[in-house]
């Protein structure tokens, strides 16, 4: 401090402290802009103080910002504070989740206790009874033989002959379509398969010979290649369907083989004989896996596997027809409404219903020329289709039905009867309708030629119903 003469009365020390303090300041900061040192608390002439150097962090951060950018920085925090601040104060409360929509699962339709098939085509030509007859796999056509010894192919869905063929020296008694759906099978009483090819109409040149008695039943396997037959020989034999040649000889049961089958993979074969016996064999190897015998030991006639190959139907001359778990080796099942004490005769597994919520039944022919069909857990009878009578003989067959088939997918029925007819039937939608329908005569537009087609037609009150 100068004195008001011009001297300076500060002590050395404090000069000395007081000038290095201002110095290191000025070192710190940039030239132009300076630091103002403030004043003591007590306002003594005497004593400064020096503000305190920033620490380096601060000094790294004044030397790479300016004062723009600090007061830039500055200005977006503060707007952000104010808007983060606005937003909270005006946003609205968040809604509450929504519950998740439950979806309403429709309970299954009601399971149909009746069915309602109708006749719609009669199919003439054969001269003699109908042994078999089959609907192709592919739903298109339908095949029949007959005593007569002739195979005959019709359109499923006109009725219109197709093919004839000739070839066989005696009465025809079994067939099998191909998996393709162009190759046939028949089996014949001249102890003789033969092959034919639908789509040229010609038969396979070479007969497939090796039995030594009738020709009853034959089966294709799923992939085609071999074919199973058994004959009134006792006898079931696998061929190979491309050469013709014999793969193996079963000895199979001590009475005639009435029926033969394969399961859906092929890997089994199914037999039956009047012997009361069911076999069931390895397809590969030829061993006998299994035997079924029912207590009553009545002559099976025919067996099918069911299609999902845990089963097998056989057919019995006791008017039962008897439904059998062959892993297990019992009986679970027993259909009873038909006749069958005579003749050998065969039938199919379909299926009714909603679709999704499909159920199975089996349809077989009858004695007194009715059709009954069967619903295969409940073994309720769903529907009889009565022979035909006087009043009506182009009703329903008016012999012993021998042979039913059903359609691979649609909700039709094929027959084949001892009359010499060929009955095709279709199942009419909606109950109500149907019971309009019953209650009514059915007119019959017949075409009597010595081959062809018989027409049956519905009121004209129906003919807008979908058939």
């Amino acid at each position: 401090m100068e004195s008001p003469n011009g001297i300076d009365r500060t002590s050395p020390k404090r000069r000395r402290l007081s000038s290095d303090s201002v110095d290191l300041v000025d070192q710190e900061r940039e030239p132009s802009h300076p630091r103002s040192i403030s004043p003591s608390v007590h306002d003594s002439p005497s004593c400064q103080l020096v503000e305190r150097p920033s620490r380096s962090y601060r000094e790294r951060d004044d030397n790479t910002r300016s004062p723009e950018q600090e007061d830039r920085s500055l200005y977006y925090q503060r707007e952000r504070s104010r808007s983060y601040g606005s937003t909270r104060s005006r946003s609205p409360r968040s809604p509450a989740p929504e519950e998740p929509q439950r979806k309403l699962v429709e309970p299954p339709p009601p399971k149909p206790t009746q069915l309602y098939y109708k006749p719609r085509l009669v199919l003439r030509g054969h001269k003699r009874g109908i042994a078999v007859v089959k609907f192709s796999p592919d739903g298109t056509r339908v095949a029949s033989c007959s005593a007569d010894g002739l195979l005959k192919i019709w359109d499923a869905h006109t009725g219109k002959i197709e093919h004839t063929f000739e070839g066989h020296l005696a009465g025809i008694s079994t067939l099998a379509w191909g998996p393709d759906s162009r190759i046939i099978a028949s089996g014949s009483d001249d102890k003789s398969i033969r092959l034919w090819d639908t789509s040229t109409g010609k038969p396979h040149p070479i007969p497939f010979l090796g039995h030594h008695n009738y020709v009853y039943s034959i089966a294709f396997s799923p992939k085609g290649n071999i074919l199973v037959s058994g004959a009134y020989d006792e006898a079931v034999f696998t061929w190979d369907v491309r050469t013709g040649r014999i793969l193996k000889k079963l000895p199979a049961h001590s009475d005639p083989v009435g029926g033969v089958d394969f399961v859906r993979d092929g890997t089994l074969i199914v037999s039956c004989s009047t012997d009361g016996g069911i076999r069931i064999w390895d397809t590969s190897t030829g061993q006998c896996l299994r035997t079924l015998i029912h207590e009553d030991n009545a002559p099976v006639v025919s067996v099918r596997f069911s299609p999902n190959g845990k089963y097998v139907l056989a057919w019995t001359l006791d008017s039962c027809i008897r439904l059998w778990n062959y892993v297990e080796g019992r009986c679970v099942k027993t259909y009873q409404g038909h006749q069958n004490q005579k003749f050998s005769m065969s039938g199919s597994f379909g299926t009714y219903g909603a679709k999704g919520h499909e159920y199975a039944f089996i349809a077989s022919g009858s004695e007194d020329g009715s059709i009954v069909l069967w619903d295969v857990s409940s073994k309720n009878v769903l529907q009889r289709l009565e022979a035909g009578t006087e009043d009506a003989p182009l009703r329903g067959h008016t012999d012993v039905v021998l042979g039913v088939d059903t359609h691979p997918t649609e909700p039709m029925l094929v027959s084949g009867s001892r009359d010499g007819t060929v009955r095709i039937w279709k199942m009419e939608e909606g109950a109500e309708m149907e019971k309009a329908k019953a209650e009514l005569e059915i007119r019959l537009t017949v075409n009597l030629r010595d081959e062809g087609t018989l027409e049956v037609d519905t009121p004209a009150d129906f003919a807008d119903t979908p058939r």
